[in-house]
C-alpha cells in the first residue's frame, strides 16, 4: 500500500515510529553511546583540550563535533532505514511516497550510499557552524567528565534533528526484500 505523503499525511503508525523510535529510544541510545566513546577516547587524558591536530595530540572537542556530525548521522541512517523498512515488511508501516525530484526523492536507494551521503552533508554543513560557534566561545580545556556529558547532550541534540529526518526519508522507499540494500 502507498499512499501519497503530501496529501494524506502520517499515519499514527509512521508518527508512533518517529516519537517512540526516532525521538525516545534515538535519545536514550545517542546519549549513552556518545558518553560511552567520549570516555573511551579520552581514557588516560587529564582533560580535553578546545582544539588539537587531529591523530597526533589527542582527542579535541572541535575535531570530535565534527567527526561527530558524520559518525552519528552515518550509524544514524542505517540503523533507522533498517528499522522502517522491518516495519514495512512486517506490515506495520506503508510507504509515503516524497514528490518527484525532491531532496528524498534524489538519495540513493541503498542503505549504505543514502548513510554515506548524509553523514557527510551533515558534517559539510553543519561542521564549520559547529567550529565557528566553538571558536568564538573559547571556553578552554574541558575536564573529562565535562567533555562526556558534553558528548551525550550533543549525541542526543543531533540525533533530535537528523533522526526524524531520516526516518521520513525511509518511509518514502519500497524497502528490499530481507538482508539486501
Amino acid at each position: 500500500m502507498t499512499l501519497d505523503a503530501g496529501s494524506h499525511g502520517l499515519t499514527a503508525a509512521h508518527r508512533r515510529f518517529l516519537i517512540r523510535d526516532a525521538f525516545v529510544i534515538a535519545a536514550v541510545a545517542n546519549a549513552a553511546l556518545n558518553a560511552f566513546f567520549a570516555w573511551a577516547f579520552t581514557l588516560g587524558e587529564e582533560s580535553v583540550p578546545l582544539i588539537a591536530v587531529p591523530l597526533v595530540e589527542g582527542p579535541s572537542v572541535i575535531t570530535d563535533t565534527v567527526g561527530t556530525f558524520f559518525v552519528l548521522t552515518f550509524l544514524t541512517t542505517l540503523a533507522i532505514t533498517t528499522g522502517v523498512w522491518h516495519q514495512m515488511r512486517a506490515g506495520h508501516l506503508t510507504s509515503l511516497r516524497h514528490a518527484p525530484g525532491s531532496f528524498a526523492d534524489r538519495l540513493p536507494d541503498t542503505r549504505l550510499r543514502r548513510a554515506l551521503r548524509l553523514g557527510l552533508l551533515c558534517m559539510l554543513v553543519l561542521g564549520p557552524v559547529a567550529v565557528i560557534v566553538l571558536a568564538a566561545l573559547d571556553f578552554g580545556d574541558l575536564a573529562i567528565g565535562e567533555f562526556v556529558t558534553y558528548k551525550a547532550v550533543f549525541g542526543v541534540l543531533l540525533g533530535a534533528l537528523v533522526t526524524p529526518l531520516i526516518a521520513m526519508v525511509a518511509f518514502g522507499d519500497d524497502p528490499p526484500a530481507s538482508g539486501s540494500g
